[in-house]
Order: C-alpha cells, then structure tokens, then sequence
C-alpha cells in the first residue's frame, strides 16, 4: 500500500484525473488532446487517482497540485484502461498523495515531427474516453 492507502497497483477501472491549467485544453464540449501531452522535461504526464466524487475533495487536491501560480479550470476524468487502450502506461508516483504518471510516450529526439504526431494521436485516444468536469461544479 501507498501512503495515500492506495494500492501501488492502478486497475484498469480506476478514475483518473488530469487537472486542467490552461483554457486552450478544453471547450464547453470536450478535453482537447493538447491536456495529455507528456511534459517535455520528464517525458511523463501528471494525473492523479480520483474520480468526480467526492467533488470538493476532487477540488482540494487540483489546487493544490496547480499551486499559487496556476489557474485550475476543471478537471479531465476518465479510466486508467483508456490510458492502457492508447498503448502507454501508468503509475503510482506518490508523492503527492494520489499522484500517478503516464508514461512510455513516443520520444524521438532525431524526429521531432514524428514523435510530436505520435504523442497527439495518443493523446487524441485519451482524451476520447474523457469527461470534462469544470471546477465550479460541486462548489
């Protein structure tokens, strides 16, 4: 067990959070790919275990992982299997408490057209199975 009392474990059934930061990832329809993209520092995206409920918990820990600096607009919820379904990974990486990782995205430092390509129709795939949830829901 983690510290947050999670198994290290992510089922494919498990909720999964991916805090929006920036307008441009989303629309009154949609998460847009661009909210998945790995971080081009570490090769990984932040998301963290939680579902929409309970929704001011939800909200707790996205403010706190957006920090003083960034504006949290809402959240993308969907499944760890959607994530596996694109063909990456994903991991428990505590600390924070309830952090995970995607990992195992397309890196190809002599093509940067292809791995940019490769990353935006994984990214597409996730963000198909992803609800959008806006932060002033539940508040």
């Amino acid at each position: 067990m983690l510290p947050s009392g999670l198994p290290e474990q992510i089922a494919d059934g498990e909720d999964l959070a991916r805090f929006l930061t920036q307008s441009s990832q989303f629309n009154t329809t949609m998460v847009k790919p661009s909210a998945f993209l790995p971080n081009p520092n570490d090769h990984e995206t932040s998301v963290f275990r939680h579902g929409r409920e309970p929704s001011l918990q939800l909200w707790d820990i996205g403010r706190e992982a957006a920090g003083a600096t960034r504006k949290l607009y809402g959240a993308a919820i969907f499944k760890a299997k959607s994530v596996r379904a694109a063909h990456v990974e994903v991991h428990a990486d505590e600390p924070p408490l309830r952090h995970a990782v995607i990992r195992g995205w397309p890196w190809m430092e002599n093509d940067p057209e292809l791995q940019k390509a490769k990353q935006k129709e994984i990214a597409a795939l996730i963000a198909s199975e992803a609800g959008c949830m806006s932060v002033n829901v539940g508040l």
